[in-house]
């Protein structure tokens, strides 16, 4: 989920990068606003092994990376991309957790990284997006955190990063099985499971009228998912994506056209964006 909000002073250089800086996976993160019962080193800490997780095996091919992450708790909001308009060159990032629900943390954390990942940072990016693409790159950016979660749990078990909490890694399995079933129900529901370019063409209305996460996308999600994980690699074409000059009017094929060519700019694979083309519109 993205939102604007004001920005300060725009005394910080442009967000554009040159081809090949990928600093995504080694910016430094800060924590902000109110953490409650939570301490914000550890919010820290499971934020930065997130991650990693999330960036495990995938190379960064973005020009327009941010430089740093910062992550703020803000209670009674829902996650999203906090835009600022100075060209500020850090990704501003909104959770709302409670008191060491890790879970929860690392699950939003994921999701906003993907955005992140995906060039939805700053306003250029965030402009480049047409309205009948959001709900794609929002199933995307679920797949992507979930993917994440499967791997946080791995790691945690056999390195957690605090003393003696090896057995957490369950509860991250667990909360991730949760939201698989939840998934694999919806699109089971609205007959994703079978052929999802059917799907497509019965609600695509309806995702290009709302492109909320909560809202239709939800039933693409399991079938995104399970391209990330079958070909990893393919996760590249991430950072190929919203880096079009704006336009009004344009079409999901159209987007998935341009998030090919993209990719063939910055030398990532197309895989991604030509199997979901193939899936969509068969």
């Amino acid at each position: 989920m993205r939102r604007r909000a004001a920005g300060h002073a725009a005394d910080e250089e442009s967000p554009q990068r040159r081809a090949g800086e990928a600093t995504l996976a080694a910016a430094p993160i800060e924590v902000g606003g109110d953490w409650g019962g939570s301490r914000p080193q550890a919010a820290r800490v499971v934020v930065s092994r997130m991650r990693d997780a999330c960036l495990a095996g995938v190379r960064l091919v973005s020009d327009r990376q941010p430089e740093r992450i910062r992550v703020d708790n803000h209670a009674g909001e829902l996650p999203h991309i906090w835009l600022h308009f100075d060209r500020a060159p850090f990704a501003w990032i909104v959770v709302n957790i409670g008191p060491r629900d890790w879970s929860r943390l690392a699950y939003q954390f994921g999701h906003e990284l993907g955005h992140v990942v995906c060039n939805i940072w700053s306003p250029e990016g965030n402009s480049a997006e047409p309205a009948a693409a959001a709900w794609l790159e929002e199933a995307l950016a679920e797949g992507f955190s979930m993917r994440g979660l499967g791997l946080l749990a791995d790691a945690w078990a056999n390195d957690p990063p605090f003393p003696g909490d090896s057995a957490f890694a369950g509860a991250i399995r667990q909360y991730r099985d949760r939201l698989v079933t939840r998934y694999q129900t919806i699109a089971a529901e609205h007959g994703a499971t079978a052929d999802l370019a059917a799907w497509f063409r019965a609600h695509r209305g309806a995702l290009e009228s709302n492109g909320d996460i909560r809202g239709p996308a939800a039933a693409a999600v399991t079938a995104f998912l399970a391209e990330m994980t079958a070909e990893p690699a393919a996760i590249e074409a991430l950072g190929a994506l919203n880096r079009s000059p704006p336009q009004s009017g344009r079409s999901l094929e159209d987007y998935l056209g341009l998030w090919t060519q993209s990719c063939a700019e910055l030398g990532a694979s197309q895989r991604l964006p030509v199997r979901l083309a193939r899936l969509l519109t068969a």
